[in-house]
């Protein structure tokens, strides 16, 4: 696997150069565009890995199944989908998704920013500041780091330069769907965004989800594994942003991807992957770390169709 992962990671260097940095999250924008790195954790807990996969980078949207998770566990199914939907909605992450009168919550989904942003209201605590606590604690538990902690540079940067995430918080609050503080929301989504991690975190991650809720290494289980099916269905469908159907074609496994250039990626039984590589196609996503993605879904037929 290893001899694997540094031909594919040197036939996929090239790409690199292909996409640019989140430039309008100024921190995200000084990353080096050139870094590629892999991690790959099977389910019966091998680790091979390749690049730059322990070169930390926050998780940015890859935050969002963590959210939907936390939500799942405090609330249970039907409650999430009586706020947020779980249809695609093929527009960008960050798009204002209103009609010309009424803002439809079935219409959004828990992988765009305004469907995330209400999974922040939808996690359990006395204050803001519990809830992001017990997200941390569960992301701790998925990336294998108990250690964790945010990138105050990339959180501070976030919250200075989040006008369209305040646009989108104020137009749910506008429409009853967001009923808390807008500020105190946008504050837990700004942090939870700031995670840092690294490919082996991300892999680890997509190896517990491959697992259904059972940790690669010791198989302890941490959340039902119905939770996984349902969190791995949307990661299918609307994982890559309004990219997600060609990844579908092209990949063929559920993933989620993030501006700072990590794809979480799921091999549902088989094993979990942690990309990083920080040059993004327009639609946000890492473009080595896709092509990277395919031909190691190719080598080893991964795609679930």
């Amino acid at each position: 696997m290893e001899e694997l992962l540094e031909r594919l990671l040197e036939e996929c260097r090239p790409y690199t150069t292909a996409g640019k940095t989140a430039d309008y999250i100024p921190e995200l924008a000084k990353k080096d565009p050139s870094a590629l790195g892999v991690y790959v954790i099977g389910s019966e807990g091998k680790h091979s890995w390749a690049g730059d996969c322990r070169q930390p980078f926050t998780l940015q949207s890859m935050v969002k199944p963590i959210l939907l998770l936390q939500a799942l566990l405090d609330n249970g199914a039907c409650a999430i989908q009586s706020k947020v939907g779980v249809e695609a909605t093929g527009k960008p992450f960050d798009a204002i998704n209103a009609g010309e009168r009424t803002l439809d919550s079935r219409h959004i989904n828990p992988m765009v920013n305004m469907g995330a942003i209400v999974m922040c209201t939808l996690i359990h605590g006395s204050s803001y500041e519990e809830r992001f606590q017990r997200l941390m604690k569960l992301t701790g538990q998925l990336v294998g780091d108990d250690t964790i902690t945010i990138d105050q540079a990339v959180y501070l940067s976030e919250k200075s330069h989040g006008s369209k995430n305040r646009a989108l918080a104020y137009l749910l609050k506008s429409h009853g769907i967001l009923e808390d503080d807008v500020e105190e929301v946008l504050d837990c989504y700004f942090r939870a965004c700031s995670i840092q991690v690294d490919c082996r975190g991300l892999a680890h991650m997509g190896a517990v989800l491959a697992n259904r809720g059972r940790l690669p290494d010791s198989n302890r289980r941490i959340f039902p594994a119905p939770l996984a099916r349902y969190v791995n269905a949307i990661l299918m469908t609307c994982g890559m942003y309004d990219g997600s159907g060609e990844f579908a074609i092209r990949v063929g496994i559920p993933a989620k991807s993030g501006v700072s250039g990590g794809i979480m990626a799921v091999v549902p039984t088989r094993m979990g992957i942690g990309i990083y590589s920080p040059a993004l196609d327009q639609k946000g996503n890492s473009v080595a770390g896709i092509r990277l993605l395919e031909k190691l879904s190719q080598e080893l037929y991964l795609s679930i169709f």
